[in-house]
């Protein structure tokens, strides 16, 4: 196992001459972005299959909520996390190139579905959004178990719904915040087919 100095000396070298992956690795990556887009898809295949069958509420929701957990996990891949230690300054920049990096090769930007901060904070920091939801809300109606109808009855200011799925919108709702998923599986199908083209392709990325 290298030590931190070599590590930073690799990340270096790699952020500033390679753009954030090192060309022969690039493998490494359409794989691993291959892998969360089709266990997405595989989810919302299955939610596809039951959603009209007489299925537990909380199965269609789990099932969904898997799929765009995937989706949030891919997420992270073109948008990385901006923490890092203040001692590891080019593990970061590596990171921030690597991401800067993908987008360009997936043609991503801040309107992709996938962008979205929320998105990932809610399955990233699900325990502390609990805690928070359940602080900031002391009064009203309150639905602790899982619910097919229209994402509207969370609009009721008195009435906090925790989990609800509206099949005919393709929303999910979860402590009160609305995701509608048919975008972000559109854009998980591109990303897994640019994946497959890349992988044929000698699992190289497009440089510009």
């Amino acid at each position: 196992m290298i030590d931190k100095e070599e590590r930073e000396r690799r990340a270096k070298i790699i952020a500033e001459s390679s753009s954030g992956i090192h060309p022969p690795l690039e493998a490494f990556y359409i794989h691993s972005l291959l892998y969360s887009a089709a266990r997405s898809l595989e989810a919302f295949e299955r939610y596809d299959h039951y959603k009209n069958s007489d299925v537990p509420a909380s199965y269609l929701i789990s099932t969904v909520q898997e799929a765009v957990g995937h989706a949030a996990a891919l997420s992270r891949f073109f948008w990385p996390s901006p923490q890092g230690k203040k001692s590891e300054p080019y593990t970061r920049k590596l990171k921030e190139a690597r991401g800067n990096r993908l987008r360009k090769a997936f043609k991503l930007d801040e309107s992709s579905p996938l962008y979205n901060r929320e998105l990932r904070n809610a399955w990233e920091h699900f325990d502390e959004r609990l805690d928070m939801y359940l602080l900031e809300h002391e009064a009203g109606m309150f639905f602790p178990s899982c619910i097919v109808d229209s994402h509207e009855l969370a609009d009721d200011p008195v009435g906090h719904v925790f989990k609800l799925l509206d099949p005919e919108e393709e929303c999910l709702v979860l402590m009160g915040c609305k995701y509608f998923f048919s975008p972000i599986r559109d854009e998980v199908s591109r990303i897994a087919n640019d994946c497959l083209r890349y992988d044929k392709q000698g699992a190289r990325l497009p440089y510009e």
